[in-house]
């Protein structure tokens, strides 16, 4: 597959741009970005093209993967639907409504593939145990913890914009939301939000399938405290979600993969743009309740 890599910041040059670079079964064409100078930069680390028009990219590609933030991916992601490309995105697919069901929408009426880069849904230990206890069920409640030091020295995301002015909820709110909707099923209600600490943020659940949920995020715990944790109690007792014995760079390359396949055989993908647009509703609805709280 041809894909174009669009974006230049922390995340596309420590994950996206080597993935695709090194991937068997994809040719990296090129790269774009808002920063013309950053574009050449990693193009030439890769050994590709640097490209200054979004569209002469997307005219030599079968797909893109984006590296952006939230507001910026989304218009770029209905451009490039709209084109005919498939689509490789990060989370949060938005971080508004419009956007994420323009999105959402454009990947349908054009009937191309998505894919949703949910790290933790691209790991083969959390991939096999989501998918174990979904089968299991019977599930009473469970806690999510994303807790991050983001914006400590030496964080290569210290100076994201995007996550300072949206904070966790948005940042890593999208990671919890990926383990526990196959587990638990679909959010019928939020029940609760409060801040916390910093940006910390803690968010009450009802599922559909009747289990409550608690998560706790944050971008800005101390860093000896980050770190992620999910634990499940129902009917079996205690469930807790395995650490990954790999990192984010082999989990993007399988999201390559899930791309790929959906491309090819036609099939949705269980982290489909469809799949982060319901989680943008949740997250959106928890927001709406921290501003009530904070009224």
């Amino acid at each position: 597959m041809r894909i174009g890599l669009l974006g230049t910041g922390p995340w596309a040059r420590l994950v996206h741009a080597p993935a695709l670079a090194g991937h068997p079964d994809v040719e990296l064409v090129g790269v774009w970005g808002r920063r013309p100078e950053a574009a050449e930069e990693l193009a030439g680390q890769h050994g590709t093209r640097a490209y200054h028009d979004v569209d002469a990219l997307l005219a030599d590609v079968a797909a893109v993967a984006v590296a952006l933030p939230p507001d910026v991916q989304a218009d770029l992601a209905v451009r490039a639907a709209r084109a005919g490309r498939h689509l490789l995105l990060d989370k949060p697919l938005a971080t508004n409504l419009a956007q994420g069901r323009a999105v959402a929408g454009a990947a349908r009426e054009a009937q191309v593939a998505s894919v949703v880069f949910f790290t933790t849904r691209f790991q083969p230990e959390a991939t096999a145990w989501i998918a174990e206890q979904a089968d299991r069920g019977g599930w009473f409640t469970a806690r999510a913890q994303w807790l991050g030091a983001a914006f400590a020295n030496g964080s290569p995301f210290a100076a994201s914009p995007w996550r300072r002015e949206r904070g966790a909820l948005w940042d890593v709110g999208p990671h919890a939301l990926s383990v526990l909707l196959p587990i638990l099923g679909d959010v019928g209600h939020v029940a609760a939000a409060a801040h916390g600490p910093g940006d910390t943020v803690h968010v009450v659940l009802r599922h559909s399938g009747g289990a409550s949920s608690a998560l706790d995020l944050s971008l800005t715990a101390p860093p000896a405290a980050a770190g992620a944790a999910v634990e499940l109690r129902g009917e079996s007792g205690v469930e807790v979600l395995p650490e990954s014995a790999d990192g984010a760079l082999p989990a993007f390359g399988r999201a390559v993969d899930a791309l790929c396949a959906a491309a090819r055989n036609g099939r949705t993908h269980s982290c489909d743009a469809a799949f982060a647009l319901r989680v943008t509703e949740i997250l959106a609805e928890a927001e709406r309740r921290l501003a009530a709280s904070e009224g």
